[in-house]
């Protein structure tokens, strides 16, 4: 009898879907891609060159991929106003179901997923926050979970990409929600697993500059930003998010506790090549995310093919992903109106009073 493999289908051919494509059909031992889903015909013709060869029948129409025969698990990695539909669309079939992140844009529509999933407590239902399947962030909360720094009070975290002078973060930023909820909301979600999922909200303050992008301020974007978030019971967040670095992808996090501190990604490198010459000494460092992540994104893969295959839970909740939006949405308000936002210990907002 062979080896019982998860029935998969991906929806989404864009930038991360065809890594998820490319992780499920070749790095996931437990997983068979055997559907794949894209409106865009330069996707499809990529897909019928590295997907239809091996066994994977292509679709133009999400609900009719829905019906492929044996379908188990969908990943859905559609554009971002898509997700939470999709998603919903996949629980509502049976289908265990990995979304990229975020949900959406909405808190409220957020929570129509949250529902979804709810009235299906025999699927695995999870948001894609890969950092939380990168082998140094899970050896950083272990130590934290050890108590070697003791209590965890502030985190200090980051996502820079390398300037891409292309215009594609241009059009990107028309859909993506802002730099907060596209860029820091990996952060946000280090927050949440470092410094606590119930962590509740006391003031929320956010500053953006456009210095190489200007055209993105037609959508209310930024291409650099700083956020800084309070929280009740002495826990503070700082994040700093960039569309120009010049040298490459720099991600990295620290957390402070009370007797010590973690640092994960502080000196970014691509390998363990150091090349000294009459300038110095140098690395190199990743060009983007996927060369910071690339091997997270396979542990997801496989971790939820196990998960689903294996009834076990998942490694992070979903509520989590409604959170990390609320938190997300907040700081672009701030950004937006310039203003900061206050709430009480219950969550409601307050307004300060002002000279």
């Amino acid at each position: 009898m062979g080896i019982k493999k998860l029935q998969t289908a991906v929806a989404g051919l864009g930038r991360m879907g065809k890594r998820h494509a490319t992780n499920f059909l070749n790095r996931t031992p437990r997983c068979e891609l055997i559907a794949a889903f894209s409106p865009d015909a330069t996707e499809i013709e990529w897909a019928k060159e590295n997907l239809e060869p091996y066994g994977v029948t292509l679709y133009t129409d999400y609900k009719k991929m829905l019906e492929h025969p044996g379908l188990e698990a969908m990943v859905v990695s559609t554009a971002t106003p898509v997700h939470a539909e999709e998603t919903i669309q996949a629980i509502e079939k049976g289908l265990h179901t990995l979304c990229e992140k975020p949900l959406s844009l909405s808190v409220d529509v957020c929570k129509t997923v949250i529902e979804a999933a709810n009235k299906r407590p025999d699927l695995k239902v999870m948001c894609g926050f890969s950092r939380r399947f990168d082998q140094s962030y899970r050896d950083a909360w272990k130590k934290m979970d050890d108590g070697l720094i003791g209590s965890p009070c502030v985190i200090r975290s980051q996502t820079c990409d390398k300037n891409d002078p292309s215009g594609f973060f241009i059009e990107y930023a028309r859909k993506s929600g802002g730099v907060f909820v596209d860029m820091s909301i990996h952060d946000i979600d280090l927050t949440l697993w470092f410094l606590g999922e119930n962590l509740q909200l006391k003031s929320v303050s956010a500053y953006g500059i456009t210095s190489n992008m200007p055209q993105l301020q037609e959508f209310g974007d930024c291409d650099n930003a700083v956020g800084v978030v309070e929280f009740y019971g002495g826990k503070l967040a700082h994040y700093f998010c960039s569309r120009i670095m010049a040298h490459g992808q720099e991600d990295s996090t620290e957390v402070i506790g009370t007797d010590g501190k973690l640092a994960i990604n502080t000196n970014p490198q691509s390998n363990l090549v150091l090349h000294s010459h009459p300038g110095g000494v140098s690395r190199d460092v990743p060009p983007h995310y996927y060369g910071r992540f690339e091997m997270a994104f396979v542990t997801e893969a496989n971790e939820f093919t196990a998960a689903c295959l294996d009834d076990t839970p998942l490694p992070l909740r979903l509520s989590t992903a409604v959170i990390a939006v609320e938190i997300g949405a907040a700081l672009q308000e701030a950004l937006h109106t310039g203003k900061s936002l206050h709430f009480d210990e219950n969550g409601k907002r307050i307004e300060r009073a002002s000279l």
